[in-house]
């Protein structure tokens, strides 16, 4: 028998390692329903368990069994598997988005990588810290700020994770771990981009980079040479910005990965937007838009149509723009993206009224304004010089100027700065709509409840407090163990007084108080006050286009440029 589960345990751990996780839970729980008195192989099924559950995305289940190593580990004095445990929970609670809880756990693996002089394991638990902190703060910053101007919760949590990475990399440094030195580059360049400090975010990217060079790893270059771009951006770098995606863009082809080559193409497409040559900005959102639609992927269809109707109109191929716009409300109709809907419907709303054309969505007919003759046919608008970003001429396209330059017969604001105009204008209300999932797999965004005070409450509601703390705490006790009489798996007949004395610990443990109750009193204390929270089932994931970067490329293009428009404007010359 005990052959047996051990044989099972050893086939689940194989499969796992070939990533066929679902075949690998069949094996840990046929192991356990044979069941066995040795701990340790008992510790390694709970551990690969959780792991298991946890790539395959069941959270709850992760966390019931990473829960139940950890109980055993402690109960038996085993304190790597202790240390191991508590990492392996807190990266479960950090998905959850139970951060006070991770940090908990977190600073358990710390301590006692601490106190054994493990390295490795002091390294893991700062580099675990900087992804709860990090995930806490993208968690709550996505408010429509520009990186760098988020509220001050989140840039504590942020500079917190920097300082963590930092840490591990001192750590992994002095280890000469390069690759582990790579991953903690990435992710701190990710963290000092969202601080506002690009030029750091720039010089982490850059020796991820290197390191991805040297181990031969092309996904993780090219994520480097997409992040580098993204950082450019921000620093007003565009042409930079253009050849870094366009490294990534080949990559992507190397790689014959398509929807990140389409990602590639639409962040190209808008850096050229940016840079004011819109026809190679229309080559390569028609590239991103022919993967798209051969992918079935709508969002990512919609988000091309939207560029390459903007794209147009800055030509003043009118009606271009227009066939654009009205494939894209069709899409944002067919995907229920309200949002999408609403600007794009203000886009043909105001190319009507730009250009003083009639436009009929039914049989998609343009009929041309007496006025305006010389722009139906999507002549391009005179241009005196091709702008730089740094320079961009932008005037507000209200209804009163738009008609004052229409009776001077002016086409130069269907260019330049028309387009940057709209741009603004009519997107700053779907910023949120547009952000990306910032983590595949992640299930809910937590909302802390403040707990309950005696002292502040009303006469009468003592008794319903009270009610509810009983009714609560026993749910604490099933959130903390869940194992009912036994842990799972553990075989309790033993005719060794030695082994049946531990054995009748364990069982005890499971049944009274866990051992050290400080440390789950600090999980009980962060647990508190989010109880109802705890209650809800998680929000579906949001779903992105398949084709579109995880960072909504116009979205960050109007964040990195809402401070600048203003300093941009100048004086218009006085129409003659």
């Amino acid at each position: 028998m005990e052959a047996s589960c051990l044989d099972l345990a050893l086939e689940g751990e194989r499969l796992c390692k070939v990533e066929d996780y679902s075949a690998g839970v069949s094996f840990f729980e046929a192991a356990m329903q044979v069941g066995t008195e040795d701990l340790q192989v008992l510790s390694a099924i709970y551990s690969q368990l959780g792991n298991a559950y946890f790539h395959l995305h069941d959270y709850s289940k992760a966390l019931e069994f990473h829960h139940h190593d950890l109980t055993l580990t402690r109960t038996t004095g085993d304190q790597l598997g202790e240390a191991k445990a508590s990492g392996n929970l807190g990266n479960t609670l950090k998905v959850l988005g139970r951060f006070d809880e991770a940090v908990v756990c977190c600073q358990r693996h710390l301590d006692i990588a601490k106190e054994l002089g493990d390295k490795v394991g002091q390294a893991r638990a700062l580099y675990n810290f900087g992804n709860v902190y990090h995930a806490k703060g993208k968690s709550i910053c996505w408010s429509g700020a520009e990186p760098g101007d988020f509220p001050e919760e989140v840039m504590t949590a942020l500079r917190k994770a920097a300082e963590y990475y930092e840490a591990n990399l001192c750590i992994m440094k002095e280890l000469r771990d390069r690759a582990a030195q790579g991953r903690t580059y990435g992710n701190l360049g990710n963290t000092y981009y969202l601080l506002g400090n690009f030029r750091d975010a720039m010089a982490s990217h850059e020796q991820r980079l290197l390191i991805a060079k040297e181990f031969g790893d092309r996904s993780a270059e090219r994520r480097a040479y997409c992040n580098l771009g993204n950082a450019c951006i921000f620093l007003g770098e565009f042409e930079r910005a253009a050849e870094h995606y366009w490294k990534a863009l080949q990559l992507a082809r190397q790689l014959k990965d398509l929807a990140v080559e389409a990602q590639a193409c639409y962040s190209l497409g808008n850096t050229y937007t940016l840079l004011q040559d819109y026809e190679r900005a229309i080559d390569y959102h028609l590239k991103h838009l022919d993967i798209a639609q051969y992918l079935n992927d709508r969002i990512g269809e919609g988000r091309a149509c939207w560029s390459l109707g903007n794209a147009h109109t800055a030509l003043g191929n009118h009606d271009q723009a227009m066939h654009f716009a009205e494939k894209h409300l069709e899409i944002a109709k067919e995907t229920g993206d309200r949002s999408g809907e609403l600007t794009a419907r203000l886009n043909v709303s105001d190319l009507q009224m730009v250009l003083g054309l009639s436009y009929s969505t039914n049989n998609s007919v343009l009929s041309e304004n007496k006025e305006i003759d010389n722009n139906l046919h999507g002549a391009r608008p005179r241009m005196s010089r091709r702008h730089s970003m740094e320079n961009l001429e932008l005037m507000k396209l209200t209804p009163d100027k738009i008609n004052a330059n229409l009776n001077h017969g002016s086409t130069d604001m269907l260019g330049d700065e028309g387009f940057f105009d709209l741009l603004s204008r009519f997107q700053s209300n779907r910023m949120d709509d547009q952000r990306c999932a910032l983590q595949d797999g992640r299930t809910e965004r937590v909302s802390v409840y403040p707990a309950f005070s005696e002292s502040a409450a009303s006469p009468g509601q003592e008794p319903f407090l009270r009610l509810l703390a009983s009714a609560q705490g026993r749910r604490l006790d099933e959130q903390r163990a869940g194992t009912g009489n036994s842990l799972p798996g553990l075989r309790t007949l033993s005719e060794h007084s030695s082994r049946q004395m531990i054995l009748s610990q364990v069982m005890a443990s499971t049944d009274a108080t866990e051992p050290d109750d400080q440390f789950f009193d600090m999980l009980v204390k962060c647990q508190g006050s989010r109880l109802d929270d705890q209650r809800c089932a998680p929000p579906p994931p949001f779903t992105r286009g398949l084709t579109v970067p995880d960072e909504d490329f116009f979205s960050l293009i109007i964040r990195s440029q809402a401070k600048r428009m203003d300093e941009q404007r100048v004086t218009l010359p006085s129409c003659r």
